[in-house]
């Protein structure tokens, strides 16, 4: 017997003292899919105007060696990251991404822009979820789109966001799996506004235009994703948490809790067990925020693991898509996807450890000394023996062997070009 078989089944027994089926949990695992965002492969840019800086609340830092510089490279490194990451999993695909030689207004995106993605989803088993991009853009300038006061600025975000609710729809329908197309907005004011109800109507009737007409659940499903602030719109934000969560609940959209989008002492944890009695689904961005909304590479903080306890605590994974969203360009790109969403799965693996019934039955019967020593026994349980297991029963490097891999890729394809 192995080293890591022997770990693995010393392990097994000690959760199974508290009534934990290990094999159960990793059964479970494999089968959540995490979204993995392509604009980490590339620092936000795209390729729909390669030389057009970033705007609109986004910021990209640093610049390591090996940036995707077109679609082919991005799918490259992508292929390299899922290829380290255990179990299958999704692409989050920004509009900004399309694959055509042709120069295309936003407004005008179709289906055939992203054939290439629906052929690459489906030679590799991946579905794929879409975002409508409303930053990084001449009309989008000013800090508004759908919320603009100018009726043709805010016509042309309208038209843009239903062009891509039918490429999410054609998506879906061609890998078999809804995408999830949610909208964010850079909407806001630097200084503090005169007027903070006009934008949020008009921000409201252009959301009831755009999800006007009813697309088929099982091909698409609308998301809504709210901010506190952004660079630029450090005053007021039109897409608040108040605003996005007033128009899902009416309209029984799905809401998106992105982790870095609130106060830095807010945490999206405590908002899912209230928002899931009245939304039909959630959509997460899983990232770490540091001191600002600066989307930093995810690491297995208490929030991340508090995140996935309430999901798996409450059986909302179900009802809840995760995704994540970071970008770092200060390190190697392949890695942080590879390091960010190991951690998101290894946080979901932990939580499915937990000896459920017996924390249930500690809390209900009032045994509040029982629960709290229990939860601290648990911070020393051997995890990382079953989190090493599941890595290799997946086919993926064990612990961090990864690295030796994605360095010798950063050698033969990053530094090359």
């Amino acid at each position: 017997m192995s080293n890591l078989e022997s770990a693995f089944a010393l392990a097994k027994e000690r959760y199974a003292a508290l009534g934990v089926d290990v094999d159960a949990a990793m059964e479970q695992l494999s089968k959540i899919a995490i979204s993995l965002h392509c604009w980490q492969g590339d620092d936000v840019g795209g390729f729909e105007d390669p030389e057009r800086g970033l705007s609109g609340g986004i910021m990209a830092t640093g610049n390591y060696i090996g940036k995707a510089r077109s679609v082919a490279e991005l799918r490259q490194d992508l292929d390299k990251a899922y290829s380290l990451i255990p179990g299958d999993h999704r692409l989050n695909l920004h509009a900004i991404y399309l694959d055509t030689d042709q120069k295309v207004a936003r407004n005008e995106i179709l289906p055939e822009h992203f054939a290439s993605w629906a052929d690459w989803g489906k030679a590799n088993n991946h579905g794929i979820d879409f975002n409508p991009t409303l930053f990084s853009h001449p009309l989008a300038d000013d800090g508004f789109t759908l919320a603009s006061e100018d009726e043709g600025i805010r016509q042309f975000w309208v038209e843009h966001c239903i062009a891509s609710r039918e490429i999410g729809a054609y998506l879906g329908e061609e890998l078999g799996t809804p995408a999830i197309t949610n909208i964010w907005i850079p909407d806001g004011y630097k200084d503090t506004p005169y007027d903070r109800f006009g934008p949020r109507l008009r921000l409201r009737d252009s959301l009831d235009i755009i999800f006007k007409k009813d697309l088929n659940p099982a091909y698409n499903l609308d998301a809504i994703e709210s901010k506190l602030f952004g660079l630029g719109a450090e005053s007021y934000t039109v897409g608040s948490h108040e605003f996005y969560l007033g128009y899902a609940v009416a309209n029984q959209k799905v809401l998106c809790l992105d982790a870095g989008h609130f106060h830095p002492t807010e945490y999206i944890s405590d908002k899912i067990s209230s928002v899931m009695l009245f939304v039909p689904e959630l959509l997460l961005h899983v990232s770490r925020p540091v001191r600002w909304d600066s989307d930093h590479v995810v690491t297995l903080t208490d929030e991340l693991q508090a995140i996935m306890q309430q999901l798996v605590r409450n059986r909302f994974l179900e009802r809840t898509h995760i995704g994540l969203d970071f970008f770092d360009a200060s390190i190697n790109r392949v890695a942080a996807w590879v390091i960010g969403t190991r951690n998101a799965i290894r946080a979901l693996l932990m939580a499915m450890l937990e000896p459920h019934d017996m924390l249930r039955k500690y809390e209900s019967e009032g045994k509040f000394t029982e629960r709290l020593a229990l939860q601290e026994e648990l911070k020393g349980m051997p995890f990382g023996a079953v989190w090493d297991m599941y890595c290799e029963k997946q086919g993926v490097p064990v612990g961090f062997d990864y690295m030796g891999e994605i360095q010798a890729y950063e050698k033969a394809v990053l530094a090359q070009r």
